[in-house]
């Protein structure tokens, strides 16, 4: 099952856009996100998507400050680009997403990682990778089982006017390293191909 689009009307502004999010019933399990202004609705991702998830969450506590968390459904606001994402894992000081409501300022997230699935692959290379550096998101992971036939592990960092770096690409099986505050090198063989 592919990703589909929600039709709302054009001309709503951002806060309009974002209350028909927060406030629509949408089908259990799914990931409703907003990107460049379309509200797109995913189904539950597939166990070896799960799967890579809760092997990077494992190794990322050995890491992170008790004062942070890493989040699986939390939405992270990027109204520059007209994007609500839900990433896989985010990685933010706790005191950040403490409060009422489900969303915060991306710019708030240390780390985010997208896990490609085949019917979204596009928007994590694509768009997101622009609306998270456009928000200053210091790093971002993408660990993408659906690349050209061979999965791979991307690395982007260093945000400087709506464009990241790209700080290291490995093929699974490689080695990719996290650098300060994580220090974390991850042996991407670990991960399985949907």
């Amino acid at each position: 099952m592919s990703a589909l689009t929600v039709d709302h009307d054009p001309e709503q502004n951002w806060d309009d856009l974002v209350r028909f999010w927060e406030e629509m019933e949408w089908p259990e399990g799914s990931k409703v996100e907003i990107i460049e202004g379309i509200v797109t609705v995913s189904p539950p991702p597939s166990k070896d998507h799960n799967t890579t998830a809760a092997l990077l969450q494992r190794r990322l506590y050995t890491k992170i400050p008790e004062s942070w968390e890493i989040y699986q459904t939390l939405g992270l606001e990027v109204p520059g680009a007209h994007g609500l994402f839900v990433p896989d894992l985010a990685v933010l000081p706790v005191e950040s997403v403490v409060g009422s409501g489900n969303r915060v300022p991306a710019d708030e997230a240390e780390l985010v990682v997208e896990i490609t699935s085949k019917s979204n692959a596009n928007h994590d290379r694509i768009k997101k990778v622009h609306g998270y550096a456009r928000a200053g998101v210091p790093l971002y992971l993408l660990l993408d089982a659906w690349h050209s036939g061979r999965p791979t592990a991307t690395l982007y960092g260093a945000p400087e006017d709506g464009t990241y770096r790209v700080l290291a690409s490995v093929e699974y099986g490689g080695k990719l390293t996290l650098p300060e505050p994580f220090d974390l090198t991850l042996d991407t063989s670990v991960f399985p191909v949907d």
